[in-house]
């Protein structure tokens, strides 16, 4: 067909202008798709590292940790075999019938600090200390003429730590300053 016989309802195109529009525009939409699948793959992995990460971070503090209900139920017997080593008067210790009981509950006592030492148990300490709120519990205020306000000047019961853990706070007194 020549340019003077084009009939009146064909338009002329520029060649291949059609075609590429045409291939264009599934193309382009496949390469969205193609990023945006990418980006999901992507973000998925991410995920999938967070997940790895927390799980073992759960998993090395279940192993960390895994006796603090244990050791929370043994402080009672701690507490209880040193209120007993501290109730035996000392004309008794000197008796030569109570020293070998005395020594199976000094040795108890000491094998128990062992064990504790060995899980990462430490106690807290608290006379003479600053009061610190996340590992001591304010039981009273006492009148102190020689420390400073909120210092620890009595312990009624000790504080424990398992590793960075806070076990138990160590109940104490508090100076609150000479009395007016």
């Amino acid at each position: 067909m020549s340019e003077d016989n084009i009939g009146e309802n064909e338009v002329e195109t520029p060649a291949g202008e059609q075609d590429d529009s045409k291939a264009e525009s599934p193309f382009a939409r496949l390469e969205s798709e193609l990023e945006k699948l990418r980006n999901e793959v992507l973000y998925a992995q991410a995920e999938t590292q967070n997940v790895r990460r927390r799980l073992e971070k759960e998993k090395a503090d279940a192993s960390a940790y895994a006796a603090t209900g244990f050791a929370r139920d043994i402080l009672s017997v701690a507490d209880n075999l040193s209120r007993a080593l501290a109730a035996i008067p000392a004309e008794l210790r000197e008796d030569d019938r109570i020293k070998p009981m005395l020594t199976g509950l000094e040795m108890t006592a000491k094998e128990l600090d062992t064990v504790f030492q060995r899980n990462g148990i430490t106690r807290i300490e608290a006379i003479g200390e600053k009061l610190d709120p996340n590992r001591h519990q304010a039981m009273i205020e006492l009148p102190h003429a020689e420390a400073e306000p909120g210092v620890v000047i009595q312990e009624m019961q000790a504080g424990y730590m398992i590793k960075d853990r806070l076990l138990r706070p160590a109940l104490v007194g508090v100076s609150k300053g000479p009395d007016a």
